[in-house]
């Protein structure tokens, strides 16, 4: 249900910005509240699929102006947490760091985006292997049987002039 998955994400968003707003004076090091960002992006993430999913149970749900009303707010709420969260993170850990953060996850998620391509990539170029090798095996296995049908053929044909 979107509704389900928008307060899912919204709640997410909040119960982290509130923990990082607890403990962000404490904090030694991003380390210790980097769960909470992780959490963070998650709920920032869903709050963003809820708004893209164009799922429904009617044309009610999709485009009613309750649900589009609800779904661009909580976009603007969740984007409005993530800037409190990188000027909280700025001004502890200093100017930067933010944009330190959000870049080594926009590498780490392109990195694994181009792992997954690529055994993507391995596993269908194994299919096609395998499925040359069967290809082989079979073509092998059918002149093998012609063969020796052929020779049963040329035995018994033999035999059957000797017996005349």
């Amino acid at each position: 249900m979107v509704v389900a998955e928008v307060l899912t994400g919204i709640a997410l968003v909040q119960q982290s910005v509130k923990f990082i707003k607890d403990n962000i004076s404490t904090a030694q090091d991003i380390g210790q509240i980097a769960s909470q960002i992780d959490d963070l992006f998650s709920g920032e993430k869903q709050v963003q699929q809820a708004r893209a999913k164009k799922s429904g149970t009617g044309l009610g749900d999709q485009f009613g102006v309750n649900t589009v009303a609800k779904e661009i707010i909580d976009a603007k709420i969740a984007a409005e947490k993530l800037q409190e969260v990188a000027t909280m993170v700025d001004m502890r850990f200093g100017h930067g760091t933010w944009a330190g953060i959000i870049a080594e996850r926009a590498k780490r998620i392109q990195e694994a985006k181009e792992a997954e391509a690529i055994a993507r990539r391995k596993k269908i170029q194994e299919a096609k292997e395998f499925e040359e090798v069967m290809k082989q095996a079979v073509l092998i296995g059918s002149v093998i049987v012609i063969a020796i049908g052929l020779f049963v053929f040329l035995m018994v044909s033999v035999a059957k002039a000797f017996v005349i």
